[in-house]
Parts: structure tokens; sequence; C-alpha cells
């Protein structure tokens, strides 16, 4: 059925930390119903308004990495495109980044 679709492992892995997001998130609520709050962020959100912004940022993060990749292996010489781990780890700190301090 998605023999179309490329799953390798940081795919797999990225989308798997969605979905536990989206299940950790679930549960927080029904436990601590969230309140708006101001931060970094140019308009008060709630704890899902930053994990939708997050979510977000860390999808274009990663799609502009894929679109650069090759670009960056040309430009610093490098034998080979980079490792989206790359772009993963930093999508992840920037999605933590909003999610505390947004």
């Amino acid at each position: 059925m998605l023999d179309w679709m490329v799953w390798t492992t940081p795919v797999a892995v990225f989308f798997g930390c969605i979905v536990l997001m989206l299940a950790g998130m679930t549960v927080w609520e029904m436990k601590s119903p969230t309140t708006e709050r101001k931060g970094f962020l140019p308009m008060s959100t709630t704890r899902g308004d930053r994990l939708f912004v997050g979510l977000l940022l860390a999808a274009y993060i990663n799609l502009a990495f894929v679109g650069l990749s090759g670009r960056l292996a040309q430009w610093f010489s490098l034998e080979a495109e980079p490792s989206v781990w790359i772009s993963f780890v930093a999508s992840m700190l920037v999605l933590a980044l909003v999610m505390r301090k947004g």
C-alpha cells in the first residue's frame, strides 16, 4: 500500500516523534488544561499553538536542508551530501525552543 513512499530511517523517526508528541500533548492537556501566555512569538499562544508553529518550522527546516544539501556539499567540497540527521536534530531543537519560550 505504501510502496510509493520511501520510508528511510530519519523519515520514520521524524514521524514517530510527531505521533509521540501529539499523544503526549493530548495526555498533558487532559491532566492540566492550558492557558494562553505571551512569549517571543508575536501573539498569545497555548501549548497546542506552539506545537503547531514548531512543527511547521521543523518541516520547513527539513525541506530547506534537503533542498540545499547538494549545494552544501558543493560549497564545502564534501565527498557526499550531509546527513539528514543534521536537519532532524536542528528542527527538534527549534521545536523545543518554540515550545519552551514561544
